[in-house]
């Protein structure tokens, strides 16, 4: 027999997962965003080292540890969620960049 506080329990489950299905949903959107820019961004960039910018993606990395403490959520995990998306992008930037000169 399931007690009111397992139903309870599996409701606020489901309902923390649709909110995190939700906040998904808006990331990828974001993420689309984002490589529509890079894609451009690929287009004006002469060479690789010019993509690969490792004194930007430090830059960048910077930046979102610092919002990430302002907005208290773990700079580790921003950071290295940031790492590998941009690392992925600039593989997509390294490929419409080639396509592009």
């Amino acid at each position: 027999m399931v007690t009111d506080d397992e139903n309870a329990h599996r409701q606020q489950l489901a309902d923390v997962r649709t909110a995190i299905d939700e906040i998904d949903e808006e990331m990828v959107a974001l993420m689309a965003r984002r490589e529509r820019l890079v894609r451009i961004a690929g287009t004006l960039k002469e060479d690789a080292a010019a993509v690969r910018s490792p004194q930007r993606v430090e830059q960048v990395i910077s930046t979102v540890r610092s919002l990430a403490v302002e907005s208290k959520v773990s700079p580790e995990v921003v950071e290295a969620t940031y790492r590998s998306m941009i690392e992925a992008f600039i593989e997509l930037e390294l490929k419409v960049q080639r396509s592009s000169f």
